[in-house]
């Protein structure tokens, strides 16, 4: 979405196939999709960690690393091609323009020239409830953490909340967006223009540099990178 976006901007020519428009669907839905199943298998992560860190290597093993990797993808791709199935032959006849710099299944549908509420009602059906369902697990999976380090110190609750704060934030900013759009799916005001910004532009930027500063050993690399550049300035 953003590399076209870009191209439309220089270039002026803001069009797209109907084929262009369906695979930028599939794969925003296949990687969204994922993206949320991964979240929840961090939040599972973190909780092992915190909680049962003298069972982590057992519980976390490669084989069930790879085990979640593998259901992400499959559970995206799932949802991705379901709801496809069903809008990928609706009759187009009428305006052919979006209102937005993406094609997404709310403005997709609402192109058609038939009845779509039943459409409508599927698509926030399908993605409100991976969206709401994921999220409000991973609330779940953070106040059994919390509540959990409380009880053993403060200590405990105040380096839990030291470990999660980066996750926590990447899922903020993750979830708000995507709820909004998917259980309002035809808002009246461009808040959802602003949201659509801010998941596809800002997020996807702010993620490497949310975790690399809770890294301690990138943390430590910058600094002694920092001092070779000041040593070499002054030199």
């Amino acid at each position: 979405t953003v590399p076209k976006m870009i191209s439309d901007l220089y270039s002026g020519h803001k069009t797209i196939s109907f084929q262009g428009c369906v695979i930028q669907i599939f794969v925003l839905h296949t990687l969204g999709g994922s993206e949320m199943v991964l979240l929840t298998a961090m939040a599972f992560d973190r909780y092992v960690a915190i909680c049962k860190p003298l069972h982590y290597l057992t519980l976390m093993s490669p084989r069930v690393c790879l085990l979640l990797l593998c259901g992400a993808w499959a559970i995206g791709l799932i949802h991705s091609v379901v709801q496809l199935a069903f809008v990928i032959h609706l009759p187009f006849c009428g305006p052919n323009e979006i209102d937005s710099f993406y094609c997404d299944l709310p403005w997709f549908i609402k192109l058609a020239c038939v009845d779509s509420y039943r459409m409508e009602f599927m698509v926030t059906a399908n993605s409100g409830f991976i969206s709401m369902g994921t999220f409000f697990l991973l609330i779940i999976s953070y106040v059994f953490i919390l509540v959990t380090m409380w009880k053993r110190s403060s200590g405990g609750l105040h380096k839990a909340l030291s470990t999660l704060s980066a996750h926590i934030t990447v899922v903020v900013l993750f979830f708000g967006p995507c709820i909004f759009v998917y259980m309002w799916p035809f808002p009246t005001v461009p808040v959802d223009k602003f949201l659509a910004v801010l998941d596809f532009l800002v997020t996807p930027i702010l993620n490497p540099a949310i975790y690399t500063l809770r890294n301690k050993d990138m943390k430590m690399a910058m600094r002694r990178l920092s001092c070779q550049l000041l040593s070499l300035k002054i030199s």
